[in-house]
């Protein structure tokens, strides 16, 4: 079992930059890839960036690419997400999962969830 907290979220303007962070309890977080994923009020959850186990490996929805960077401490059992440049349409809440799957872009393969942070980004 694996226990996920979320933080960092906050009400800022574009062109701004936050970073969210996730910190897991449990066991054997390095066992598990990591994913963040986002939701808009009306809109399906949508996948924005993910990593490797080891974070040696690096996924990002091209919405997002190039302005956000995800990152993993294993020894703080904490994953991050540098979010720059950051535009009214990244607003939305903002979840971590865990998954031992490979399919990092789909929900429906990660085991383990946060219950998210708002992210607004005033225009």
């Amino acid at each position: 079992q694996v226990q996920l907290v979320e933080s960092g979220g906050g009400l800022v303007q574009a062109g701004d930059s936050l970073r969210l962070s996730c910190a897991a309890s449990g066991r054997r977080f390095s066992s598990y890839a990591m994913g963040w994923f986002r939701q808009a009020p009306g809109k399906e959850r949508e996948f924005v960036a993910a990593i490797s186990r080891g974070g040696g490996s690096t996924y990002y929805a091209d919405s997002v690419k190039g302005r956000f960077t995800i990152s993993r401490d294993n020894s703080k059992n904490t994953v991050y997400l540098q979010m720059n440049s950051l535009k009214p349409e990244d607003t939305a809440v903002y979840s971590c999962a865990a998954t031992y799957s490979v399919n990092y872009e789909v929900p429906a393969f990660y085991n383990y969830w946060g219950q998210g942070t708002q992210v607004t980004v005033s225009s």
